[in-house]
């Protein structure tokens, strides 16, 4: 009797400190971030980049970024048809321009279709995902507590689990790390996840741009074709 005890407790110990060592993804993305901004450089980043996207039967279009945390500051410029065309958002207040003109009037940014909906999504976009992994701390992000593991192409990764309160986002998010260098290699999205819709990303040449870690290149796919949407190639201005 006194030996059963014992195996009992033994085998109780033992779960106990398994547990104790499972690490969660809240603890494993502390780890991450740090790998990809180890001196905190993202709150105040200030920087400008340029982000050339190529699509099947396209031409690439190169788009001229200028981020500035510290003062809510977010400039897009690109050529359409030929014409320099440039977003400027400082807090919420959009500003438009073809080259050094402000469109201000209604009737003219209808014509060359600008939206503030469209200006406010791009730099949720661009920022967003250049700030990743640090933005899984935004709030808003709900971060499975459970910590994932996934082969794909023969190679494991770590995964981390993301949902989003309903005013910041639907969508679920799956990014994957390698789990010895930390370095995010690819994230992916559903829209719905039992219809496998949505698309994942590859992440390669990882480059330090201001102290952060940013992916040189990004290359889009959908989930349920393979099928290759575009490539962005990030350098600094």
């Amino acid at each position: 009797m006194k030996n059963s005890f014992l195996v009992i407790m033994l085998f109780v110990s033992c779960l106990t400190t398994l547990k104790a060592q499972e690490e969660s993804a809240l603890d494993f993305l502390e780890k991450v971030i740090s790998r990809h901004d180890p001196n905190n450089n993202w709150p105040t980043f200030k920087g400008d980049l340029v982000v050339t996207m190529s699509t099947p039967n396209k031409e690439d279009r190169v788009t001229d970024i200028h981020i500035d945390i510290p003062k809510s500051t977010f400039i897009l410029s690109n050529k359409v048809d030929g014409k320099k065309r440039t977003t400027k958002i400082v807090n919420d207040s959009v500003s438009f321009f073809i080259y050094d003109k402000e469109i201000g009037n209604a009737d003219e940014q209808k014509k060359f279709k600008f939206t503030k909906e469209r200006a406010l999504f791009m730099r949720n976009y661009y920022t967003y995902l250049y700030g990743l992994p640090m933005k899984l701390k935004d709030k808003g992000t709900i971060i499975d507590p459970k910590i994932y593991s996934k082969k794909i192409n023969k190679k494991w990764y770590k995964v981390i689990k993301a949902t989003y309160d309903k005013e910041v986002g639907k969508d679920t998010w799956y990014f994957y790390f390698d789990p010895k260098s930390l370095d995010m290699e690819r994230y992916q999205f559903f829209h719905d996840e039992s219809k496998n819709d949505g698309e994942y990303i590859v992440l390669s040449n990882s480059e330090i741009i201001n102290g952060v870690r940013m992916p040189a290149i990004r290359a889009w796919y959908t989930n349920k074709e393979d099928k290759l949407l575009g490539t962005d190639v990030l350098t600094k201005k």
